[in-house]
């Protein structure tokens, strides 16, 4: 689960945000935070390496953008975990009602 991984760092996670919006050059990235330029391209390599970003080279600019394909990983993972919650919670109302429901019985007797 190596994107979970990468996104779990702050600064990753809001360059994850702001690339969501539009691509962005490294610099442009560079501008958005008060860390230097390698520390941000360090961020980006973990990105890149989780697969959730790609980077174009356009002459001089290095332009990031999200990689749809990357999210995939992250997704799957939601759905599972959602999927997981919504059972859990399903026997956790009926559960409850089924209380109630004795509850109801026992004052009417």
């Amino acid at each position: 689960m190596e994107s979970l991984a990468a996104i779990a760092d702050p600064t990753r996670r809001r360059i994850v945000e702001l690339l969501a919006q539009r691509e962005r050059t490294s610099g442009e990235l560079v501008q958005e935070f008060d860390l230097s330029a390698p520390a941000i391209s360090q961020h980006l390599n973990v990105l890149r390496a989780a697969g959730l970003i790609t980077t174009r080279i356009e002459g001089q600019s290095r332009v990031q953008m999200l990689n749809p394909d990357g999210l995939g990983e992250l997704e799957a993972w939601l759905e599972k975990t959602r999927t997981f919650w919504s059972t859990r919670l399903d026997a956790l109302e009926r559960e409850l009602r089924a209380d109630e429901a004795k509850a109801r019985k026992k004052k009417s007797l």
